[in-house]
């Protein structure tokens, strides 16, 4: 059975490793140079379990899995990166034309949320600041919010990829209907 989750997949393929191919793995993630960055005490010793949370805490699911493929490939575990791949086609917000989820589905999105207020709590601080959470929370009806909220996801790809993992636990229902017209 196909896992239902990104992080579910992740953690299939993290346990398809070997020892070895595990400490590999921790080591290139732990030596990357980009910004954010994981710690080592965050990582070091911990089950797969734990080396996954770490990296959807630290990125969200999609950037995690795009790293996990490109460590995979590196260490020379294409067979393992292949199966990842695989399990995880359809659970990703990009569909094949690289129009991003949320701006495919924009309109239905401002039309359809039906709560906007955890939605914005959890972009607080890294998708929207207080003065734009405020300027949000200022709008009168929930439309209006939700089209502020556009004017923040402006900023790139990431953005968008966090307010679409926000969106796949506050308005699961929503998200997987609009899935299923794609």
């Amino acid at each position: 059975m196909a896992p239902k989750t990104i992080k579910a997949a992740l953690v299939d393929a993290l346990e398809d490793l070997s020892t070895e191919d595990m400490k590999k793995f921790v080591h290139k993630l732990l030596d990357r140079r980009e910004e954010p960055r994981v710690k080592r005490n965050r990582v070091d010793g911990k089950d797969r379990l734990d080396v996954v949370d770490v990296m959807v805490a630290t990125f969200t699911e999609e950037p995690a899995l795009k790293l996990a493929l490109d460590i995979l490939r590196d260490i020379c575990c294409q067979n393992v990166a292949e199966r990842l791949r695989e399990a995880t086609a359809g659970l990703t917000s990009k569909p094949a034309d690289n129009e991003h989820f949320v701006d495919k589905h924009r309109r239905a999105l401002i039309e359809r949320i039906s709560n906007i207020d955890p939605i914005l709590d959890q972009l607080l601080g890294s998708v929207i600041q207080h003065g734009a959470y405020d300027r949000i929370r200022a709008q009168l009806t929930t439309q209006d919010k939700v089209r502020e909220l556009f004017k923040c996801l402006r900023a790139g790809p990431e953005v968008k990829d966090r307010f679409y993992t926000v969106l796949q636990e506050e308005e699961g229902y929503l998200i997987r209907d609009l899935q299923k017209q794609q």
